[in-house]
């Protein structure tokens, strides 16, 4: 039943944006801050927990799996086009901080690949 899947998709977003409306305030940005990590977090969490209770059954579980792998590219890159929008608006050090940690993680990626196959 994708219908749950759904249900458990939308509480933990909502849950997450609110997070991340809060820690923005209380840091004293006028911004999400991490509202979608924070949604992700609680989507994996509300899974493992569904699991745990035995409710996740048959149909169910591929509602909840679906949803559960279809939210981190959609939402991400959702996410990902907003950040670039305000990140090349505010110049060449914040582009920067974004493209290096993603050039990092590809040289990095196969030698930790190569690790946990040892």
């Amino acid at each position: 039943m994708i219908i749950y899947g759904v249900a458990i998709l939308a509480f933990s977003y909502l849950t997450g944006q609110l997070c991340g409306e809060y820690l923005g305030e209380f840091l004293g940005v006028k911004a999400n801050v991490g509202g979608v990590g924070f949604a992700m977090i609680i989507l994996l969490l509300c899974k493992e927990w569904l699991q745990k209770k035995g409710w996740l059954d048959g149909e169910f579980e591929k509602g909840v799996d679906f949803w559960n792998k279809m939210y981190i590219p959609v939402i991400i890159a959702m996410s990902a086009s907003q950040n670039v929008k305000v990140a090349v608006s505010s110049g060449f050090l914040a582009v920067l901080v974004g493209v290096v940690p993603v050039v990092a993680a590809f040289f990095t990626l196969p030698y930790l690949i190569k690790l946990s196959q040892k």
